[in-house]
């Protein structure tokens, strides 16, 4: 069997389960900023970045207020603690000082052992989204 570093080459797609597919689409487009693709009628496609072989990276939100059987999303029964984003580090207090102004709390953490540098926003549904950097071991916050 091979080796996961070779048959895994990226990150092809995120996909969130929300309620309000309009005020998340918002969030992810004006607010983290992605790139946005396609919009069919319940679910939404943006762009995170150039994928692997061809496939572009993305971002997908499913309306699922309406399927049968749906009473709404149990935060219980998800393992996810966040999503995160790359940037730049010379955009990293640029985008805080952008979300800041756009009304959202910005939490920002340095992870010492990897050397990156973190600002941390809540959606308008409860999940964390990250923007991460390298920051070449500057451990300043």
């Amino acid at each position: 069997m091979p080796s996961q570093d070779r048959v895994i080459k990226g990150l092809a797609e995120i996909a969130l389960r929300v309620n309000d597919l309009d005020k998340m689409t918002r969030f992810y487009q004006e607010v983290i900023g992605l790139e946005f693709l396609e919009r069919f009628q319940k679910t939404v496609f943006f762009r995170i970045a150039k994928g692997v072989d061809g496939h572009v990276q993305v971002l997908a939100l499913f309306d699922r207020s309406g399927t049968k059987g749906y009473s709404g999303i149990d935060s219980k029964k998800s393992t996810i603690d966040h999503i995160a984003f790359g940037i730049s580090k010379s955009d990293y207090l640029l985008e805080k000082r952008r979300i800041e102004a756009l009304g959202y709390e910005v939490r920002t953490a340095y992870h010492d052992w990897v050397s990156w540098r973190s600002l941390y926003v809540t959606d308008p549904e409860g999940n964390n989204v990250e923007m991460v950097c390298y920051d070449g071991g500057s451990s300043t916050k």
